[in-house]
């Protein structure tokens, strides 16, 4: 009776289906499709080549196994998680779908290669929409920085890392920073950041508000970013200003690294600003009181200071006396010689020398000074008149020339002038550089001193008596010469007679008795026509010589001097310097020195 019952409440069975052969084939139509439904809701569309979310859903020691909503599971390796060691079951993580069915029939996943597609595709949406990420400084680098945003290293030039110059790129390494992204190279994959541009954004509102606010007179504070040798900049918070070598002390100094460093913090007054350039000059000096206001009351015109020479120029010396107070040497008070040299044969920077007070001024901090006031004056000296009395002879070296004569130095500050004329009684000298040199001795003798107005006329000639003297019994008018020509023009013609001395002849008594003129370098004989002792002019005709061989001598011979009594007699017979007993001395002075 149990057994009837039990089997009552049992549904009817439909061997009608059961007698259908193959798996899942006993479903109707609409229940096969419902059941198609059910089971695609349960996976979603994978497309291999794409970043995909996946759920943790198994891990070994070799693999973490992955559930991406695919027909099949896909395994990564455990290796590609070691910056997730806390990694557990359920945990959510971008994967790369490398393939969709490898030939073993498994889903091949990449969680590297998604980490490196996701973080262009964050580094490009930070350039597009001008975000601010977090990196992390792994090294230093030539030239800047290796930074880490997002597992891709971008570099970070060292200009970029600040708006003042870095020094020690070693001190970032190792810590986080906030960067930009200003360039990306696909090509290279090459990233380029900046963290500078944060700090000018930061900066710009402040830079603002201290222009609208600046004032000259007003007294700011600042750091040194950068030192030149004409200055250093000076950061006043977010705007720069340059504080020029000459404004940092009242003292003289050659490079601001004498008194100050980089990165010190300095106080400074606004001096000047230009408001369109947004340039602005500082100082520093001006926040002290002027040395010259301190100067003592003592030092006078006349005063003997002492300093230390910080300057040479070409026309003098600058003593400082005390930092900010400096006086200057002229070189005509370094010396009392009248021959102007260079200062540096005096002084060098660094001496420290003794000097007299010339000139003082304090309300314009002028000072003038000198040194050879500190010795006696040569032209001042009881014995001056004596030793260059006229007539009296010296050696001395030329210091100058000039077109009308040269200057020559007896001794330190006695100078006398040897006139061009007073060089040679023979020669024609046009200028002094023709007969001497600078620094060349030369042998003189007085012939005027001035001691109230400092001058000496000085004359080399005058150590030899005046041939001319004795030209005048040779050379007289009508005496005939064997002269050769050295040079002609349009008018006259340059003629070297005996013993070295030159005449001149007109062009028309150059014809010659065939009717043609005599060139240069010929030798011929010329007669005097006029001899010119004060000019020291000989005037001579070679045409005469011819024209006048058959008439009678008429020429008259001037007297000769007492001293050559014989002279007239002699030259009767055609004399010549060599016949001459008084002038024979002078004949072989003259060749000699030729």
């Amino acid at each position: 009776m149990s057994k009837t019952q039990k089997s009552d409440n049992l549904p009817e069975f439909d061997w009608d289906r059961a007698d259908n052969k193959g798996f899942g084939s006993g479903y109707t139509a609409d229940e096969r499709s419902r059941m198609e439904q059910l089971y695609n809701d349960t996976l979603s569309q994978v497309n291999e080549k794409e970043v995909v979310m996946g759920t943790v859903v198994g891990i070994t020691d070799r693999e973490v196994i992955l559930n991406i909503g695919f027909k099949s599971d896909g395994l990564v390796p455990a290796s590609e998680f070691r910056d997730l060691p806390d990694l557990k079951m359920g945990d959510e993580v971008e994967v790369y779908v490398e393939n969709q069915e490898d030939p073993n029939g498994q889903l091949v996943l990449s969680r590297k290669k998604a980490k490196v597609i996701t973080a262009w595709q964050k580094i490009q949406k930070a350039l597009d929409e001008d975000l601010i990420i977090d990196g992390f400084v792994k090294r230093r680098t030539k030239g800047g920085l290796i930074v880490d945003i997002y597992s891709i290293e971008a570099f970070l030039p060292g200009s970029q890392i600040d708006v003042k110059p870095i020094r020690d790129f070693d001190i970032f390494v190792g810590k986080k920073m906030e960067v930009k992204v200003v360039k990306i190279n696909y090509a290279n994959d090459n990233v380029v950041v900046s963290h500078k541009v944060l700090i000018e954004k930061d900066l710009e509102a402040q830079r603002t508000q201290i222009l609208n606010n600046l004032e000259k007179g007003q007294v700011l504070e600042g750091v040194i970013k950068n030192m030149t040798n004409f200055g250093v900049f000076i950061d006043l918070g977010g705007v720069d200003g340059l504080l020029h070598i000459t404004d940092i002390s009242w003292g003289r100094i050659n490079h601001p690294s004498e008194v100050l460093h980089l990165d010190q913090r300095v106080n400074v007054v606004v001096l000047d600003f230009d408001e369109d350039k947004k340039r602005i000059s500082l100082g520093m000096k001006q926040l002290q009181a002027h040395p010259w206001d301190a100067l003592a009351e003592d030092i006078q015109v006349g005063s003997k200071v002492k300093g230390r020479i910080v300057n040479v120029a070409d026309y003098g010396a600058f003593l400082e006396i005390m930092p900010g107070v400096e006086g200057l040497i002229h070189v005509s008070e370094m010396s009392w010689s009248q021959h102007l040299r260079n200062p540096q044969e005096f002084l060098k920077v660094g001496d420290e020398v003794e000097a007299v007070v010339l000139t003082l001024d304090r309300s314009e901090r002028k000072m003038s000074l000198g040194i050879k006031q500190l010795t006696e004056d040569p032209w001042t000296r009881p014995e001056l008149r004596t030793k260059y009395a006229v007539g009296t002879k010296h050696k001395g070296v030329v210091r100058n020339l000039t077109n009308f004569g040269l200057f020559l130095e007896l001794e330190e500050g006695i100078d006398g002038l040897v006139h061009v004329s007073d060089l040679s009684w023979t020669k024609k000298i046009k200028h002094p550089s023709d007969f001497i040199k600078v620094g060349e001795e030369l042998e003189v003798i007085v012939l005027e001193l001035d001691v109230e107005n400092r001058r000496l006329a000085l004359g080399h000639k005058q150590l030899e008596e005046n041939p001319w003297d004795t030209f005048e019994s040779v050379f007289y008018v009508g005496s005939t010469h064997r002269c050769t020509i050295l040079s002609k023009n349009d008018k006259v013609a340059t003629l070297e007679l005996p013993y070295g001395i030159e005449g001149f002849c007109s062009i028309k008594n150059l014809a010659k008795e065939d009717g043609s003129l005599a060139e240069v370098g010929e030798s011929l004989d010329f007669k005097v026509t006029e001899f010119s002792k004060e000019e020291k002019r000989i005037m001579l005709s070679h045409t005469k010589t011819w024209q006048e061989k058959d008439e009678p001598k008429k020429e008259a011979k001037p007297k000769a001097p007492k001293a050559e009594k014989a002279a007239p007699a002699q030259a009767e017979r055609g004399a010549t310097l060599g016949d001459l007993d008084a002038l024979a001395a002078l004949k072989e002075q003259l060749e000699g020195k030729k």
